[in-house]
């Protein structure tokens, strides 16, 4: 599951509408696939992981960091009866989803067609990747958080020894981070 949240975690900010999803295949002790909710939200982890699969997901086990969804907006085919046609044998997942579309049809889908499904996997460890998707989803809103403190969110925008601010942004922009600077221009 641990392997699942990494995974979740690089989707984090590019899946929306949806939430960043990490999933994980194993067979026989090993990792067959792994993937993470597309940008867009779009395909979900589990489709993605699932197709890298391919056969070899038949007989296998798959860590999700949320329930797999019940229903498809869009009318494809839901994570759930993705992974019962696949045949994967169980389905460990970290979080409950509450979201209409999921809100334990999926499990209940699974089960059905025999898949041992097990929720709550390290579920303190993965909530934090769905604070924002459960405030919205409860109010409409965003989460917006503020820093505690002096070094809150900030502490990722230090520039190295010897670096400039404009530096340092270009350098975590680079990184990834999905940042866009540009310096002030300042009128005199």
């Amino acid at each position: 599951m641990r392997r699942a949240i990494a995974c979740a975690k690089t989707a984090l900010g590019l899946a929306w509408p949806n939430p960043a999803v990490g999933c994980v295949i194993v067979k026989d002790g090993a990792v067959i696939a792994e993937a993470a909710t597309a940008p867009g939200g779009r395909p979900h982890a589990e489709e993605i992981a699932l197709a890298a699969a391919g056969a070899q997901a038949a007989g296998a086990e798959a860590f999700v960091t949320l329930e797999p969804c019940a229903e498809r907006s869009n009318g494809t085919d839901s994570c759930s009866a993705r992974l019962a046609a696949a045949g994967v044998r169980r389905v460990v997942f970290a979080c409950a989803n509450p979201h209409a579309l999921s809100a334990g049809g999926g499990p209940e889908r699974m089960a059905k067609a025999g898949i041992m499904v097990e929720g709550g996997l390290l579920a303190e460890e993965a909530a934090w990747l769905y604070r924002g998707f459960w405030r919205r989803l409860e109010t409409g809103l965003p989460l917006v958080e503020a820093a505690a403190g002096p070094d809150g969110f900030d502490g990722l925008f230090e520039p190295a020894p010897g670096e400039s601010l404009d530096e340092a942004l270009r350098r975590y922009g680079r990184a990834g981070y999905g940042l866009l600077w540009t310096p002030l221009q300042r009128s005199r």
